[in-house]
């Protein structure tokens, strides 16, 4: 055989190309994940802050609507979508007669709900980058075992124990668990990475929330009444 990584494939046999094969697939899904999350990371920041520049510090009551006309545009934003649904919440509540719990009380609420199915959406893929970093190295580990029981059989055809005998199924273990290495080690610093920048976007929201009902709390109770009679007729 050639020293080629070529050559060690052809050598290989059906067990081996298999486990090789299960290792790029791997490898190409976390690639995939990590490029997708760092564009949907990447507009959804882009979009947050075009909506917060263009908000402003400018929100009441008479702006709700309006508000949540201009969140709609921002649907790649995950910050536009939690402002839109927390306003929303606000009108319907002000504009139901149910008694119970205070209409902060019910925005505060459904922000928490939404909170969750935000930091939800983030972390979307992140289970494929834990499960490709954590599984690739015992996949890898599966070839290695692979490439010695081809070794020995080697060493079973010929008779002996010669470097001839045994270089293909050791160069097979070898290259499997090299392999599982090379798509191990990215995935889990594609996580790491991923985690630590989602983190950050999720307390940026969560802070975000906690102003956004601090605002809605301070708002005057005849102004509240006025959103209502809007949101009614």
């Amino acid at each position: 055989m050639t020293f080629s990584l070529m050559g060690m494939w052809n050598s290989m046999g059906l067990p081996a190309k298999l486990v090789g094969g299960l290792l790029v697939v791997m490898g190409l899904a976390s690639l995939t994940v990590f490029i997708e999350r760092l564009i949907a990371l990447r507009r959804s920041r882009s979009a947050g802050r075009r909506f917060a520049k263009e908000l402003g510090t400018d929100l009441h009551p008479h702006t709700v609507e309006s508000t949540i006309r201009e969140a709609a545009k921002y649907r790649r934003g995950h910050l536009p979508r939690l402002v839109a649904a927390a306003l929303t919440t606000y009108c319907e509540g002000r504009a139901s007669d149910e008694g119970g719990l205070s209409v902060v009380e019910r925005t505060r609420r459904s922000v928490a709900r939404r909170l969750e199915e935000l930091g939800a959406d983030l972390r979307r893929g992140l289970p494929v980058l834990a499960t490709v970093g954590s599984v690739a190295p015992f996949v890898g580990l599966l070839g290695t075992v692979v490439g010695i029981i081809s070794a020995f059989q080697g060493i079973a055809a010929t008779g002996s124990g010669g470097l001839s005998s045994v270089a293909a199924g050791i160069s097979e273990a070898l290259v499997e668990t090299a392999l599982g290495l090379a798509v191990a080690i990215p995935a889990v610093l594609a996580f790491n990475y991923l985690s630590a920048s989602i983190a950050r976007d999720e307390m940026a929201l969560s802070t975000a929330a906690g102003e956004l009902i601090d605002i809605v709390e301070c708002w005057p109770e005849d102004e509240q009444r006025e959103v209502r009679r809007e949101r009614v007729a």
